[in-house]
């Protein structure tokens, strides 16, 4: 049976690949390039410790996980705009649906932050990093 911390995360694996055009992947190293419409990696994080309550034994987590959001800058400047549609589409598709299916309590994001990537012989890549927190319930703390 898989987890909660599985399902929940899987729940917004499916949710960031929702956005047309957009790579999106799970737990990948660092690219050396960028598709043109932009790259989307989801880093499972950590969740943290638990809040607990008895009778039934339930546990109640505050999941940070992380999305990392990568353009490659065009040779004339700029993709600040290419940036910051492809972020405002990730708020947009996180917005539709809080509780993924039901299997979150809530989950909210972090302001992005921002930085350049020079990689040699490429293209710069700009790139962003959000911290998405993921309110949810388990049972059992191995099936979270």
């Amino acid at each position: 049976m898989t987890s909660k911390r599985e399902q929940v995360l899987s729940a917004l694996s499916d949710r960031l690949r929702c956005i047309a055009g957009t790579a999106v992947k799970r737990n990948e190293v660092l690219p050396v390039s960028v598709p043109a419409g932009g790259l989307v990696l989801l880093r499972d994080g950590d969740p943290g410790e638990p809040d607990v309550t008895l009778n039934p034994r339930t546990e109640f987590y505050s999941h940070r996980a992380e999305i990392e959001v990568f353009v490659t800058r065009p040779v004339d400047g700029g993709g600040e705009a290419v940036l910051d549609a492809l972020l405002s589409q990730i708020g947009a598709a996180l917005a539709a649906d809080r509780s993924l299916d039901g299997l979150a309590e809530n989950l909210f994001c972090s302001a992005p932050e921002t930085s350049v990537l020079a990689i040699e012989g490429a293209a710069p890549i700009l790139a962003a990093r959000l911290t998405i927190t993921i309110e949810y319930l388990a049972g059992d703390p191995l099936a979270a």
